[in-house]
C-alpha cells in the first residue's frame, strides 16, 4: 500500500462547507492483479491465460464537529474508470452514501451473500445468464443508513433515474431507453448479538426494490425485486441460504419472459488461517407470459450452477481454484447450454 498524506480534498470540502470546515485528509492507494487459467469442457477455450488489474484511491478526513467522510474512486482492468462514492458518517444521525453505481448500495449489496472461499458460484469466470437483483445499485444513487440499534441495521436508497450511472457534476442524464423513472430500495440486516457467542455469527437479511416505468415505452409496467436470506458463522464453518425474485415489468409481447426466481446455498470451511474451501449452488428459474411454450415453468427454464472452490493465501499472494458446472446456461437459449470449467487464479495484492 502506498500512502500519500496531506492531500487537500478541495472539491469535497467545498460542498461540505455549509456544515463545518474540514481538515486536510489522507489519500491511500490500494490495488492488485490477477492471473487466471480457464479450461472449458467441450468448449473452444482459445488462449486460456487472462490478466486483470485494478486499483482504488481512497481519501478520508474529519469535520470539526466529529463527522468523518470517505471518498473512493475505483479503476478496473486497463485503467478503466469504474465508480466513485462519497460516504459521510454523521455519528448518532447515521450515514449518507452518494454513489455512482459500484453495487455497494441498496438491494444489490445482497444479490448473493452466500459464504465462499473465493467467488460466488456463478461468478468464478463462467458465463451463466443468471438474473440477479440489482435495484438502484448500478445507478447514481443516495443511500441513508440509520444508526444500528440492538443488532438491527436499516438502509434506504433512492435513484432519481434508474439505469443512469456516472453522471458528472453540474450535468443531467437525460432520459433512459426504456422509460424508467425513480427507484427505491430498502434493506434490513439483523445480527441478534446480545452477548451470546452462539448468536454473534447469525445474520438475517431482507430487501425490496421498486422502479417506476413511464407509459409509452418498451417496458410498460413498474418493476419489483425482493431478496431474503440467512447466514451463520460458527467457528471455522459458515453456511447460508437465500432466495430472490425479479419482475422486470416487460409486457410488450406475449412471448416475453419477465420473472426470474433464484435460490442460492453456500457453505465454507476455514481449514486454517491461510487455507479455506467452499461449495456453492445457485438455481435461477425464468418464467413469464410465453403460454405457448410448454416448458415455461419446467426445468428447461432453470439454470443450475454449482461450484467447488479452494483458496490458499501467503502474505499478499492468493492461489484460488474453482471447479464449476453450469446446466442450462442462459435458460437454454444458447448452443452448448451445459458447461463445465476449471479456473485457476493467482492474486497479488499491494
Amino acid at each position: 500500500m502506498n500512502k500519500l498524506t496531506k492531500v487537500g480534498c478541495s472539491a469535497l470540502c467545498g460542498s461540505l462547507a455549509a456544515i463545518s470546515a474540514a481538515n486536510a485528509g489522507d489519500l491511500t492507494v490500494t490495488g492488485g492483479a490477477d492471473l487466471t487459467w480457464v479450461s472449458l469442457t467441450n468448449q473452444v477455450t482459445g488462449n486460456p491465460i487472462g490478466m486483470g488489474s485494478n486499483y482504488s484511491l481512497k481519501g478520508s478526513g474529519e469535520l470539526d464537529n466529529g463527522w468523518t467522510f470517505d471518498y473512493t474512486v475505483a479503476n478496473t482492468n486497463a485503467n478503466a474508470y469504474s465508480s466513485s462514492a462519497i460516504a459521510l458518517s454523521m455519528g448518532g444521525l447515521g450515514k449518507l452514501n452518494f454513489n455512482s453505481g459500484d453495487s455497494g448500495n441498496g438491494i444489490q449489496a445482497y444479490d448473493d451473500k452466500m459464504p465462499t472461499a473465493w467467488e460466488e458460484a456463478w461468478g468464478a469466470g463462467l458465463g451463466t445468464g443468471v438474473m440477479l437483483v440489482d435495484g438502484v445499485g448500478p445507478s447514481m444513487n443516495i443511500q441513508y443508513t440509520l444508526p444500528k440499534f440492538a443488532g438491527l441495521e436499516v438502509a434506504v436508497a433512492w435513484a432519481p433515474k434508474v439505469g443512469i450511472t456516472d453522471t458528472a457534476d453540474k450535468t443531467g442524464s437525460g432520459d433512459s431507453a426504456n422509460g424508467t423513472g425513480a427507484g427505491y430500495d430498502m434493506t434490513i440486516n439483523f445480527n441478534p448479538d446480545t452477548g451470546t457467542e452462539i448468536l454473534s455469527g447469525l445474520n438475517i437479511f431482507a430487501g425490496a426494490h421498486y422502479t417506476d416505468h413511464y407509459d409509452g415505452h418498451s417496458v410498460e409496467q413498474d418493476a419489483y425485486e425482493g431478496v431474503t436470506g440467512i447466514t451463520f458463522d460458527m467457528g471455522p464453518v459458515s453456511f447460508g441460504m437465500q432466495t430472490s425474485a425479479n419482475y422486470t415489468g416487460e409486457e410488450s409481447s406475449t412471448t416475453a419472459y419477465n420473472t426470474y426466481k433464484n435460490h442460492a446455498y453456500g457453505i465454507a470451511f476455514n481449514i486454517s488461517d491461510d487455507l479455506s474451501m467452499s461449495y456453492g449452488k445457485m438455481e435461477s428459474r425464468q418464467a413469464g407470459y410465453n403460454n405457448s411454450d410448454a416448458q415455461t415453468y419446467s426445468d428447461a427454464r432453470t439454470i443450475t450452477v454449482q461450484s467447488f472452490q479452494v483458496a490458499y493465501t501467503v502474505g499478499g499472494a492468493s492461489v484460488r481454484v474453482a471447479e464449476v458446472t453450469a446446466d442450462n446456461t442462459y435458460h437454454g437459449t444458447t448452443t452448448g447450454a451445459d458447461v463445465e470449467a476449471t479456473i485457476i487464479s493467482l492474486g497479488l495484492a499491494f
